[in-house]
């Protein structure tokens, strides 16, 4: 037999010692290992245990011999292997993201899919992360003897089991236990097996297709994508209609003329909260072959999902950003709806983006990928405008029901008459009227917590969190302050200026404030506040939503996780509060933003037969951006964005790269952050054909975070192997120079001006 070897790449190495490493193959794992498949290696001159991958395998050769190679120590089953087109998207990833590969592996199949080390008779092996996934199966084996008389136990067991296997827990609930089935294994009647435990999720939700009806704008914007559908190339196109225009039946149609094609779906929404909606109408029109992936999941649930898409049990999956790695094969059709928003970009390594994921599997699978929005990222609906994904429009709204009707509350107007609560009088007339009319109402708060800062009425000191460079938020249920950043709380709620003993007075609001004042105004509504932390305990989106939709609640009042995808008939109402701290946020997609966030949650109202209206507070009614959002008028949008970022070149017209350092000692952060600088513009000096601008470098907006200090370099630049080629050379300077241990550095191509 010829020997083999394996080039890996190890866990826990940082990005400049991410290298392969080569290793011979034992006689016994030959034919067990191949890329893909994750094993267990001695590393390093104490030979320590670390998990790895398997990049490739390759004969041993005269030049690739040698006596000093160290040999696996153990390899997982062939079924824990990464298939080879998930193996191209840990490649992926590791060019593009500038993550290890086994940062990479991680973000590709979920923890319980992954192996650690542990010790078996003093020798290392390998063990799952998590085993508690299989069940008891009983199968009948053979007829129950006549004598010793069996018992009515015994006898119904034997029936249930002639219509096929069942599970220990299905013949639990027919009153059979244990002892009953082990007697009956031990005289040979049954057999007793292990098998993946079933999970069906949705088992609540029932199978009730209805036919679906297509109004006629909607019918030509599936006559226009399915032409991509069906053939066998792979193809991107930008679905963008007005809110409540039926962009989801669209999708239906589409996903039912996939399985039609006997290919598979993917569905990706940007929030856990949107994903008991669009389950419901999968489950309801294409039954239970429907898994999820998202982090809502506890571990042992994600990693059943997951093996229900590895094993072929599943036609459609659904799920976060993290879904797009879902090991669905066959793969037809990817949709991203709510395209534009920021959750479908990772914010630690990989820091990768979900769109561009999206484009490489659709590559791979020769799939149609569908990007889908009333309000599509500037850079999509620029690759839409210029021909390179085919742009479909619904300008309509479903039914021909009206867009809301919005007006502007000025909130300088509430203070000089005198109100100065956070909900102005005609937005509590307005309320009052929904609840009089037994309609609902939505209320958008970007802002979580009771108070937002902290201050003293003598001094000026501002209560900010210790670890992190922002001011700490009160929370009046549990009277304490706390960094949204990094938990940190001071109990019990402070009464005097730390600095000088002075009184503090604590301003700004949040949604709990909001929560409160709306119990005084209106104390016969029903308010359901809907932020991160009412919504901590497990299944609470679905929870919260299901109870709004039976109008258990007359106000859902809540930060952007209601402002998107929701579709309530008896929602008439929406009201945007605080939207102006968002205007005038830092980062180039800031007008972009709000823009989106003010026209989604308009949006959400009078998608029935009732009609709808929109109130804004603001203290700048003359806003274009919200004069614009307040119309739904996207067109006009754009070209004003297009505009602001080709003059200021910004994406769509450079890529955007932000180069974060990170360490403990401030000088020595910007002295490092200095350095690299320095680094890659020396480089890029040698090769004038790379197109690069370099800004910085400068505190990031938190400067301070977790106790440590941050600085950036910003980059505009054309993202090619060429320029990520020049990148890290950069860093392996930037590693011989020991940088490092002053500063790690992050690279990310997706933020908007800070990490």
């Amino acid at each position: 037999m010829t020997r083999q070897i394996a080039q890996v790449a190890v866990d826990n190495a940082t990005i400049h010692f991410d290298k392969r490493y080569s290793y011979r193959i034992p006689p016994p794992m030959q034919g067990r290992v191949w890329p893909g498949s994750l094993v267990l290696v001695p590393f390093g001159r104490g030979d320590k245990p670390r998990m790895a991958v398997v990049l490739a395998v390759q004969e041993e050769t005269q030049e690739n011999a040698s006596p000093r190679l160290k040999s696996l120590w153990d390899a997982a089953p062939e079924q824990a292997r990464l298939t080879p087109d998930l193996m191209e998207l840990v490649r992926f990833l590791k060019e593009r993201t500038f993550c290890t590969w086994f940062e990479a592996v991680r973000a590709v199949i979920p923890y319980g899919a992954q192996y650690r080390c542990t010790l078996e008779n003093g020798r290392p092996v390998m063990q799952n992360c998590l085993n508690r996934t299989t069940e008891r199966v009983y199968t009948l084996a053979g007829e129950l003897p006549a004598k010793p008389k069996p018992g009515p136990r015994q006898l119904a067991a034997v029936e249930a089991l002639r219509q096929g296997p069942l599970t220990a827990r299905q013949l639990e609930e027919r009153g059979i236990s244990k002892p009953t089935l082990d007697t009956l294994c031990r005289k040979g009647v049954l057999q007793e097996g292990r098998q993946d435990r079933m999970l069906d999720l949705f088992a609540s939700i029932p199978f009730d297709p209805q036919p679906i009806t297509l109004a006629g704008e909607q019918q030509h914007a599936l006559e226009a994508l399915l032409p991509d559908l069906e053939d066998d190339r792979p193809h991107a196109a930008l679905l963008h209609g007005v809110t409540g225009s039926g962009k989801t039946m669209v999708f239906l149609k589409l996903i039912e003329r996939t399985l039609e094609l006997g290919r598979k779906a993917l569905v990706l929404v940007p929030e856990i909260s949107l994903t008991p909606q669009m389950i419901r109408r999968l489950k309801s029109t294409f039954g239970s072959r429907l898994a999820v992936q998202h982090s809502a999941l506890n571990n042992t649930e994600r990693l059943l999902q997951w093996r229900m898409i590895q094993q072929g049990n599943a036609d459609i999956v659904v799920g976060t950003r993290s879904a797009i790695f879902a090991p669905l094969q066959n793969l037809g059709l990817i949709i991203l709806d709510e395209e534009q928003e920021h959750t479908y970009q990772s914010e630690s390594a990989p820091r990768y983006d979900a769109h561009d994921v999206a484009k490489k599997r659709a590559a791979i699978e020769n799939a149609l990928l569908v990007f889908a929005s009333a309000t599509p990222r500037t850079e999509t609906y620029h690759a839409a405008a210029n021909g390179k994904y085919k742009l479909v429009t619904l300008k309509q709204r479903y039914g021909e029901r009206p867009l809301p009707k919005v007006d502007f509350i000025d909130m300088r107007a509430e203070l000089a008459a005198g109100n100065p609560r956070e909900v102005s009088a005609r937005m509590a007339q307005e309320l009052q009227k929904n609840l009089d009319n037994g309609e609902q109402s939505i209320l958008l708060l970007n802002r979580r917590g009771y108070h937002t800062v902290g201050m003293c009425t003598v001094c000026g000191h501002v209560l900010n969190c210790p670890n992190c460079s922002v001011p700490l938020v009160y929370h009046k249920p549990q009277q304490a302050l706390m960094c949204h950043h990094c938990g940190h709380t001071v109990q019990p709620l402070p009464q005097t200026c730390p600095e000088c003993g002075g009184k503090l007075r604590y301003s700004g609001f949040g949604t709990q404030r909001v929560e409160e004042e709306l119990a005084e105004l209106l104390p016969q509504a029903r308010v359901l506040r809907m932020d991160q932390d009412s919504t901590g305990q497990k299944n609470a989106h679905e929870k919260m939503l299901a109870e709004f939709g039976r109008h258990d609640y007359d106000i859902l009042l809540g930060t952007q996780m209601v402002a998107k995808g929701l579709d309530f008939e008896k929602v008439t109402l929406v009201g945007v509060l605080g939207i102006d701290s968002l205007l005038f946020g830092q980062g180039f997609r800031a007008y972009e933003n709000v823009f989106s966030l003010v026209t989604q949650v308009i949006g959400r109202g009078g998608r029935a037969e009732l009609p709808g209206r929109a109130l804004i507070q603001t203290t700048v009614p003359g806003h274009p951006v919200l004069q614009l959002a307040a119309a739904q008028d996207y067109e006009a949008f754009y070209r004003e964005e297009i505009a602001f970022r080709k003059f200021g070149l910004y994406p769509p017209f450079c890529a955007f790269c932000v180069a974060g350092f990170v360490g403990a000692q401030e000088g020595a952060v910007a002295l490092a952050a200095h350095r690299f600088g320095t680094l890659l513009a020396e480089r890029a000096a040698r090769r004038p054909h790379i197109p690069m601008r370099l800004l910085g470098p400068a505190p990031m907006n938190i400067s301070m975070l977790n106790g440590k200090y941050r600085y950036k370099l910003t980059i505009k630049c054309r993202n090619d192997a060429a320029f990520r080629a020049l990148l890290r050379e950069t860093l392996e300077a930037y590693a011989q120079e020991k940088l490092p241990q002053k500063a790690s550095v992050v690279l990310d191509f997706n933020s908007d001006g800070d990490l």
